[in-house]
């Protein structure tokens, strides 16, 4: 994960997980659109998950 995407979450977390998968930019999207702390916090787990 690096400073770049780290950024882009904070300020356009759907579009930080966007080469993640269609699903994980569905989730984010909404968490986003519910509040953005929660997109945010979605967008980041997604980020650093190792398995991906």
């Amino acid at each position: 994960m690096n400073i770049f995407r780290v950024l882009l979450a904070i300020f356009f977390p759907p579009l930080s997980v966007l080469d993640k998968g269609c699903g994980s930019f569905v989730i984010t999207f909404i968490l986003t659109v519910c509040g953005w702390i929660p997109g945010i916090i979605g967008a980041l787990i997604i980020l650093n998950n190792p398995n991906r």
